[in-house]
């Protein structure tokens, strides 16, 4: 069991809200997440995979009465989207009634799917939190082995908890396997489980790179929308990650694709077919792996307001990571997979043309320090420490 850190931010908006939905890839932990808050007020679970839990809800309304007391936690809401209507009434019944908030927690898997399901029924009802994976401060303290350790298996509490590399690399394959073959087919998308495979896999080996469709449709023998379509798939299963590009206000050359990546570090390994840490440490993708590993986390961490982009002109000016507060304040991250890092001039022209305030070089030493052009080095978790302090 993991003391998650979303766990106090659901518990306030339950109080705010009438429904909180937990959006999250399979295995992420939403089940555990809400059980264990259910632990704390009366309370009653429905998994709709089950079907003894799903017949229950033919009469929904009377189904509440019954538990008008309690937390009704809904699982794989998405499955029964008819269920948001009756949901609706129950709730402005209460509302009218002056009978407040918080009586229902609903998980989804899917999360544009379920956000065009709730945005019509449920608008102004609903608060939405995304589970991402473990991060470095919901695990041993971030000192190097437990990092490294989160960076290989990924965030995934199964994978991480493993008893070996070996047992977290077969959950990993396993994982894979199930939801190409199960949960994929389940949500509708008509789409072969080895074409998705390969087209999973070709994303693994171009993680963090511009994202092109033609290229990828090709070694497919798709077409590009169809390309598009399972990317939008796979990014609405909160497996993959777009980082858009930075191109407004200004007079450059600007690289405007999107770069993807694949969210989870220890899925990334497996598809890329790294078993353990020796081979990470010798495989040519290590550097894009750990930026996409410290993309996430930094993702996963920013406050409300923030917005991440990365920038790159056509001259090779770039920041992997920018992040933008608010008007004419950003932060510029760059990211390296190694003790000694050096930035490359393209990183401080990139930040003169964007006058950004704060450049840093994340990297996956324990130190923090300060290089030339008013750069801080530091690690990960101390990068997390300066974004928290800030806001």
């Amino acid at each position: 069991m993991y003391k998650r850190q979303l766990t106090a931010s659901i518990i306030a908006s339950l109080g705010n809200n009438p429904v909180v939905a937990i959006l999250g890839p399979r295995q992420i932990g939403k089940t555990t997440l809400a059980l264990e808050i259910a632990k704390r007020q009366p309370s009653v679970y429905l998994d709709l995979e089950n079907p003894s839990d799903l017949q229950k809800l033919n009469n929904f309304a009377d189904f509440f009465d019954f538990h008008a007391d309690k937390l009704v936690i809904i699982d794989e809401i998405q499955r029964s989207p008819d269920l948001f209507m009756p949901l609706r009434g129950v709730i402005d019944t209460r509302r009218r009634e002056g009978r407040g908030n918080g009586r229902f927690l609903v998980l989804g898997s899917a999360s544009n799917d379920l956000l065009r399901q709730t945005s019509e029924s449920l608008a102004g009802r609903i608060h939405y939190a995304e589970l991402p994976g473990l991060n470095l401060f919901e695990i041993e303290q971030p000192a190097n082995e437990p990092l490294r350790r989160l960076w290989l298996r990924g965030g995934f509490p199964n994978s991480y908890s493993a008893a070996d590399d070996t047992a977290s690399y077969t959950w990993r394959q396993d994982f894979i396997r199930t939801y190409l073959e199960r949960d994929i087919p389940q949500l509708g998308p008509r789409i072969s489980a080895a074409t998705l495979m390969r087209f999973w896999t070709m994303l693994a080996h171009t993680h963090g790179e511009q994202f092109n469709a033609s290229r990828l449709a090709n070694s497919l023998g798709v077409k590009s929308v169809t390309v598009s379509r399972y990317l939008d798939l796979m990014i609405d299963l909160l497996l993959l990650r777009k980082l858009e590009p930075f191109y407004r206000n200004t007079k450059k050359r600007l690289v405007k694709s999107p770069r993807v990546y694949v969210r989870d570090s220890g899925v990334l390994h497996t598809l890329l077919q790294i078993p353990d840490y020796n081979a990470l440490l010798g495989h040519p993708s290590i550097g894009k792996s750990w930026e996409g590993f410290v993309v996430e986390t930094i993702i996963n961490a920013l406050p409300i307001g923030a917005f991440p982009f990365y920038y790159r002109t056509s001259a090779g000016a770039e920041i992997d990571l920018l992040i933008e507060f608010g008007l004419n304040n950003f932060w510029a991250v760059e990211i390296k997979a190694n003790q000694t890092p050096k930035v490359q001039k393209g990183f401080h022209v990139a930040c003169e043309d964007l006058k950004v305030r704060n450049k840093f070089i994340v990297y996956t030493g324990n130190e923090k320090f300060f290089s030339d052009n008013k750069t801080t080095i530091l690690s990960l978790s101390h990068f997390i420490d300066v974004l928290r302090a800030f806001h």
